[in-house]
């Protein structure tokens, strides 16, 4: 067998292979698993290589909604999803700096406008042959919104969401359903899934195109295996590497809830044969449990769904400084505030604050909900039995954490500005009507409302009235990734481009590892997903078609 002794990711010359395939990929969560399914029902023989002791990567750990355009059920029920319209949409959350409804591509690259097009043109394509051939059946979710989709541009602002048919009602087990229907499908097409196998870096030949990979295979140890035709890489995005969160994200972020295996290594890896990269300050982002992200806790999930009708978020001075309701991609920006005359993020830590209501209806586990049942590991949970006790317990909690997050601490007038500003919200509660920042006003602010009690009703119904007696919870949040979106940049059919724009030969990138078209937006639940399987058909596809090597 080969020994590799290199630590670097620059390319190894073709030498002698010790397995052939005709198609390598790389990485076993949502990308890789479908990749490997459409190559493999192509007749090619196909390796997939996963660096986690488990399959499923991020997308294991997900509800595993995929927002897929004009898909079959929208056009069964009559319901029209104009390509046009479509696009428009994506544009005008994608790149709203450019915008504009009256331009060809509507402000977009043509780079931009080609990604999207793929994702329209082959969404609904990719779900339906998944569920022809059994790996991943679906229910239609027609009532889900978009996530903006009150905006003019958006069409079709619900049905575009699909769910793996075997999810259950809350929808939570979503993703390990998926996993489980798609990997016992890829097993049974002949896709030889290999686990604790990272790929260290590619094999080149004389022209420079990608032969294959050296891999670290547990079983069988160090290996380099050919590639027929070619390597496709699904391995996510560098969420878990620090430098390179710290070097590329333009916010602070001190964790996130991808896979822990997600360390960035199509960045090394691609970048080593010449790919050039882009997006990379971009990432899918929500609300995370401070104290869980700096703790470096594996089981973090990020809070998609902020349960609690009784429950506010409050900055360092006790004051609500966002809508608490917003989807959560929009919901993290409000950390990541800049104050230019203080040279600060003042809402870089905010505490979430509910009631024994809250407390006692809103309780899960799902979704990363920081409201947790009784008996469950609520460490990050501060209990106080009045407001002003809490108020001096958050304080003290943040001045413990202070070294860790810059020296932030929450100020003295915190404990006089909570009742006041636990007051104030209360009458929005009241009246139906949240003056400051509009919350519940949006459909997809009643989709992420998450249980409450079944009366007395409010006029709004994700805002009611905290208690004006305790006990009282808190957690503090910030903000974190559920994973990046920047990489080497790809074009529609996944193909790895290099800086002059021409395709680096059997290399292919599909899913989070790579670049996406979708920017600063998060059009929709599902959004990962939905352009995931897409490409992962495109790529497949593109390199079925390879002349063997």
């Amino acid at each position: 067998m080969s020994v590799m002794t290199r630590e670097t990711a620059a390319p190894q010359g073709a030498g002698k292979f010790d397995e052939q395939f005709d198609i390598v990929v790389v990485g076993a969560g949502a990308a890789g698993l479908a990749c490997a399914l459409f190559a493999a029902w192509q007749d090619n023989k196909v390796l997939l290589l996963e660096k986690a002791p488990e399959l499923g990567g991020t997308a294991k750990k997900a509800a595993f909604w995929y927002w897929v355009p004009n898909n079959r059920p929208m056009r069964e029920q009559g319901i029209e999803d104009r390509k046009e319209d479509c696009l428009r949409y994506m544009a005008r959350l994608s790149r709203p700096e450019t915008y504009s409804p009256e331009l060809p591509r509507f402000g977009m690259t043509q780079w931009e406008f080609d990604m999207c097009e793929a994702i329209y043109d082959n969404a609904s394509l990719a779900a339906e042959l998944l569920a022809d051939k059994g790996a991943l059946e679906y229910r239609h979710c027609p009532d889900v919104p978009d996530y903006w989709a009150e905006l003019p541009e958006d069409k079709a602002p619900k049905g575009r969401v699909l769910l793996p048919k075997g999810a259950c009602e809350s929808m939570s087990d979503g993703g390990a359903v998926a996993v489980r229907s798609m990997t016992e499908a890829a097993r049974r097409a002949g896709v030889d899934i290999r686990t604790s196998c990272p790929v260290k870096r590619l094999v080149t030949d004389e022209t420079s195109a990608v032969t294959g990979v050296e891999v670290d295979d547990a079983q069988r140890g160090a290996m380099i295996v050919k590639a027929r035709k070619a390597v496709i890489f699904g391995t996510g995005g560098f969420t878990h590497n620090k430098t390179m969160r710290k070097n590329f994200l333009s916010a602070p972020v001190f964790g996130g809830c991808a896979a822990r295996t997600n360390e960035g290594d199509f960045v090394r890896i691609g970048t080593a044969v010449g790919a050039e990269l882009r997006n990379m300050n971009y990432s899918w982002m929500c609300p995370i449990v401070l104290e869980k992200a700096l703790n470096d806790d594996p089981g973090l999930i990020g809070t998609f769904s902020p349960s609690g009708d009784s429950m506010i978020y409050v900055n360092r001075h006790g004051e609500r400084v966002t809508n608490e309701k917003l989807a959560y991609n929009e919901s993290a920006q409000a950390f990541f505030k800049w104050d230019p005359a203080k040279s600060e993020y003042p809402n870089l830590v905010l505490a979430a604050i509910w009631d024994a209501r809250s407390q006692q209806h809103s309780a899960s586990t799902e979704y990363g909900r920081f409201i947790v049942p009784e008996g469950v590991n609520d460490a990050h949970v501060i209990k106080a039995d009045t407001l002003t006790e809490l108020a001096r317990k958050i304080r003290e909690r943040v001045a413990k954490l202070a070294p860790q997050i810059g020296n932030l601490t929450f100020e003295d007038d915190f404990d006089a500005n909570l009742p006041a500003t636990v007051e104030r919200f209360n009458g929005f509660a009241r009246s139906g009507k949240d003056l400051d920042f509009a919350r519940g006003e949006r459909p997809v602010e009643l989709l992420f409302n998450g249980a409450t009690a079944p009366g007395p009703a409010c006029p709004n119904p994700t805002m009611y009235p905290l208690s004006e007696s305790g006990p009282f919870y808190a957690t503090l949040l910030t903000g974190g990734n559920l994973d990046t979106k920047g990489g080497p940049v790809t074009n529609p059919e996944g193909q790895v481009l290099d800086h002059t724009g021409q395709a680096i030969p059997g290399l292919y990138g599909v899913g989070n590892c790579v670049a996406s078209a979708s920017a600063r937006a998060y059009w929709a639940g599902g959004a990962t997903l939905g352009p995931i399987l897409a490409f992962s058909y495109l790529a497949a596809r593109s390199a079925h078609r390879q002349t063997p090597r």
